[in-house]
């Protein structure tokens, strides 16, 4: 069946008991559409950012009790792999859909990268919008506005902290009309996309 969007369902999955359950009716139901997501951007972020992008769909490899609590799909310009990158994010929570620009705990360059991204906080603080958020911990879900976020303090957070991370975009209600219209999300991925395009090259300077 095409990817037509999300509703309910997809995101009742994650109230599944159960590892084995919900683990399968993850990689059944919703893999398949991130998948389809996966593929259907990496053109766009290819052009947008000027690296060949290839998508990694969650696998949750490293599970063997707990069921995983948010799945995504992520972007990254390496075939093998997207941890140690700095990379993008789309992917569901049960409460909502993100969207992320991710420098996670495992990212090589990491200081460089918190360094690079710090010196440029007065202009982050310029392009990315009002709306946007920021998470310090891809594993939780609760985000930062924007406007609320202390840049500085993350930035020498992820600099100095091992399991530090940073990440910036947007999230979407899961009751937001617009996850169940295909083109309309989709549209949405890649505009967040560009608008934290900036924070990507900044954090690829130093690879």
């Amino acid at each position: 069946m095409a990817f037509k969007g999300f509703g309910k369902k997809d995101f009742d999955l994650f109230k599944v008991q159960g590892f084995e359950k919900r683990m399968n009716a993850v990689k059944s139901t919703i893999s398949p559409k991130l998948q389809e997501i996966g593929e259907l951007l990496a053109p766009a972020l290819s052009n947008m950012t000027g690296d060949e992008i290839f998508p990694h769909v969650a696998r949750h490899a490293r599970r063997t009790v707990n069921p995983p609590d948010n799945t995504w799909v992520a972007f990254a310009n390496n075939k093998r792999g997207y941890k140690k990158h700095p990379h993008f994010q789309a992917g569901l929570w049960e409460s909502h859909f993100f969207i992320w620009f991710a420098v996670i705990d495992e990212a090589e360059s990491k200081r460089a990268i918190a360094e690079k991204l710090s010196r440029h906080k007065e202009d982050i603080r310029k392009i990315v919008p009002e709306n946007y958020m920021w998470s310090t911990d891809h594993t939780e879900p609760e985000f930062i506005i924007h406007e609320n976020a202390d840049l500085a303090a993350m930035m020498e957070r992820l600099k100095t902290v091992k399991k530090a991370e940073v990440l910036c975009g947007l999230t979407i209600s899961r009751e937001d009309p617009i996850l169940r219209k295909k083109e309309h999300l989709l549209n949405k991925i890649e505009e967040t996309f560009e608008t934290v395009l900036p924070l990507y090259h900044w954090a690829m300077e130093v690879k």
